[in-house]
């Protein structure tokens, strides 16, 4: 697996791999938001191939700039090989080395994506709040906040 960043050249191919992993479709201001962070985005590539990527945005807060997880994916042939990890690990670690104003990582999950929850459980992430109607044509529509302190103490 190697690794690479987002570009204008190369955000279609962002856009085929989400619609190949994820059940919802991502509206157009997403991946504008995506090109205005590309020092938060990551891509995985397999032979040249992209197998994966995680897409994020930087959100303001009273408490400071937190970093907003929107996309983890990898291509259903390639899981199971560190991928996912070392794409979520390239990423905070990025955040800590570059990045040290941003206190929090979080993200939403669909209530029953359980798989999902045990994944980021497993780099501290702790479940928070429900959100019900979250995801309008997902059922369940509900979604969990899932949230890691990256500062002091956080990591």
């Amino acid at each position: 697996i190697s690794f690479g960043t987002v570009t204008d050249k190369n955000i279609e191919q962002l856009k085929l791999l989400n619609r190949a992993v994820f059940p919802i479709s991502y509206p157009e201001r997403m991946y504008k938001d995506i090109l205005a962070y590309t020092d938060v985005t990551h891509l995985a590539y397999h032979n040249d191939v992209l197998v994966g990527a995680i897409t994020c945005r930087l959100e303001k807060s009273a408490q400071g700039p937190k970093l907003y997880i929107l996309t983890l994916g990898v291509l259903a042939p390639y899981r199971g090989m560190g991928a996912g990890s070392a794409l979520l690990e390239r990423c905070l670690q990025h955040c800590a080395a570059q990045l040290p104003e941003v206190a929090e990582a979080l993200l939403h999950v669909q209530t029953s994506n359980e798989e999902a929850m045990r994944f980021y459980g497993r780099y501290g992430f702790e479940v928070g709040e429900t959100i019900p109607g979250y995801y309008k044509r997902l059922d369940p529509p509900d979604a969990v906040v899932l949230r890691k302190a990256l500062q002091p103490g956080g990591g």
